[in-house]
């Protein structure tokens, strides 16, 4: 989904979707409310203490008891002190670890949920915005939950405690202050929903940069060979100036808003303070009792200070909730049935049957892929797909994996129908090579026991072995313990490959899916890796999608896809013989 597609206001409401995240943690999170309960009590219990002292220690005619008095009320201010400074870093530890298990449940619930969508769900979402969701937005919700959430709580129970003092010490003049206070809210409202909006399409802007940023590394051996490092860094820099832009009206917004809340209630409450001043020089209250109020005018304008800027976090954090939970909220069309068929394990290769099968991706609902395809594929057999670019053949791999599902007709794999059985175990049936080697950023061993991930070292090395891999991997400076760089860059092309095919080996599947395995390679790489394919092929069902010819002459099968139409099948010498469209593409091939 592309950032113009989605709503762009939201609503603090949208914290709501981080309760399951939460409710784990019932028993910390109320022990992190009554420590900050005591510490907001603690805060509060301070202009007590001072009353005290300035009407208590300081009004007394005799020097001994007074000094007696002043120590007496020193002792218990320093006692409220200590008691702040404990039940405050109890607070923050407490909330601090919450802000981070939270956050690390959240990414890893977003990941993992990422992992399972189908292929339809990365047509329309780029990877670049996934990973700043994951990145960006989690660290929005940790600045909440281990922060800005606390200190709002915090100072709303300073506040209220407060005004509940102000108002019950001084009511009628608190009482005009606290009807200022409603009106200053609704302007705050209004505030609230444009800082709302905007936050939201920051972080859409930021995610638009992300994903240009992902794109453009993953392919940059094409963009240097473009000389497009310009272009694409203006690119770039449009995007991120787009981001600011954005940022900045949001900062102007809400500093708006914060600086409204702050002159807004600070005037009010120094009305009340004028008053109390009044008072005082009339006799009515006492100078500790002014005193006090001064502290809880401080602590209620503080507290209010503080709530306008948490509610700024709770509103970019609300933002950055939506954006997650829209991520978790994705349904993958593919999934495994509630109750799967186990489907019998075969002994010599699996059984293959696509009958009348009509496909169209869903992101090219008018452009037909495949169309009315069967085809039977015996235990054991090499079944060769050629065609044009563009006639459907990597979409039969697709639809055999369950990345998708066809509009109409069925797969059946092993004589049971795939949408029957659970992925795990219909995937786990099929081995790929695909035409570009996947090589994770880690060692040649874990790269190769990636296909069955509890393989001992030695099972690991007989598939290097079977694929011809074990000589290059021993000549690396650490062997099987070598790091091979991201995305396998201090590999070639055929080695590459090879460790894609011991993967695939390692794996041991009765179905062999191999996509293009030889198309990039030169001729020396070329005889090696078709060495290591002969090797995997035997005793397993080959299904070999191939442009090059000559390397499916010896398939038992070669099935002829044409814009998605099944148009020929038979062996090398039949098809030849019949003069059709692989004819043509042989005669092509072999007189060149």
């Amino acid at each position: 989904m592309s950032s113009s597609d989605r709503p762009k206001s939201t609503n603090p409401k949208s914290l709501s979707g981080l309760l399951p995240f939460l409710r784990p943690y019932r028993a910390r999170i109320g022990m992190a409310l009554v420590f900050l309960v005591l510490a907001a009590g603690a805060t509060l219990a301070f202009p007590v203490a001072l009353r005290s002292l300035i009407d208590g220690g300081l009004v007394q005619t005799d020097k001994g008891a007074q000094m007696m008095a002043l120590r007496g009320h020193f002792a218990a201010l320093f006692g409220v002190a200590v008691a702040l400074g404990l039940f405050s870093a109890a607070r923050f530890y407490m909330v601090s670890w919450l802000g981070e298990r939270v956050t690390a449940d959240l990414r890893n619930a977003v990941y993992g949920h990422v992992l399972q969508q189908s292929p339809e769900f990365f047509e329309t979402t780029q990877t670049g915005e996934v990973l700043s969701r994951l990145s960006a937005d989690t660290t929005l919700v940790q600045t909440v939950v281990g922060s800005s959430l606390s200190m709002g709580l915090r100072n709303a129970v300073m506040g209220i405690g407060a005004l509940g003092v102000l108002v019950w010490t001084n009511p009628v003049v608190m009482l005009q202050v606290l009807v200022v206070l409603v009106l200053i809210v609704l302007p705050s409202l209004w505030f609230g929903r444009r800082v709302r909006k905007l936050s939201r399409a920051s972080q859409d802007r930021v995610a638009d940069s992300s994903a240009i940023a992902a794109e453009v590394l993953n392919a940059i051996p094409v963009v240097q060979s473009y000389t497009a490092e310009g272009r694409e860094t203006g690119r770039f820099v449009a995007s991120t100036d787009n981001a600011f832009a954005t940022a900045t009206k949001r900062s102007l917004m809400r500093s708006g808003l914060v600086a409204f809340i702050i002159i807004a209630t600070s005037a009010a409450l120094l009305w009340g303070l004028y008053q109390g001043t009044q008072a005082v020089a009339e006799g009515r209250i006492t100078a500790g009792h002014l005193g006090q109020t001064v502290v809880y005018v401080i602590i209620l304008a503080s507290a209010f200070a503080v709530l306008g800027e948490v509610y700024g976090d709770l509103l970019r954090a609300a933002g950055a909730t939506e954006r997650l939970m829209e991520l978790l909220g994705t349904q993958s069309p593919i999934t495994s049935p509630s109750n799967p068929v186990l489907a019998p394990m075969p002994s010599a290769g699996s059984a293959i049957k696509f009958e009348a099968i009509n496909f169209h991706y869903p992101s090219r609902p008018h452009q037909q892929a495949l169309q009315n395809f069967s085809l039977d594929v015996k235990p054991g057999q090499t079944v060769a797909i050629v065609g044009p670019s563009g006639a459907g053949k990597s979409t039969v791999f697709q639809l055999l994996l369950r990345y998708y599902d066809p509009q109409s007709g069925s797969i059946a794999l092993d004589g049971v129908e795939t949408r029957s059985q659970a992925l795990d175990a219909l995937r786990q049936r099929v081995g790929i090579v695909p035409q570009d080697a996947v090589i994770f950023s880690s060692s040649a061993m874990e790269n190769i026991r990636y296909g069955k991930p509890d393989a001992s070292d030695a099972e690991v090395k007989a598939a290097a072995h079977a694929a011809f891999a074990h000589e290059f991997i021993e000549a690396l400076p650490e062997g099987y313990d070598t790091f091979l760089g991201e995305r396998g860059v201090r590999l070639s092309g055929g080695q590459r490959q090879r460790i894609a095919i011991a993967r695939a080996m390692l794996k041991n599947p009765p179905l062999l899916l191999l996509d293009e395995a030889t198309s990039a390679l030169d001729a020396e790489s070329e005889r090696m890796v078709q060495a290591a394919l002969e090797s995997a092929m035997r005793d397993r069902t080959t299904l070999v999608i191939a442009h090059r010819l000559a390397t499916v002459q010896k398939a038992d099968l070669i099935v002829v896809l044409d814009h998605g139409v099944l148009v020929e099948q038979g062996t090398h010498a039949e098809l030849v013989a019949r003069g059709g469209v692989y004819a043509g593409l042989a005669a092509l091939q072999f007189n060149a």
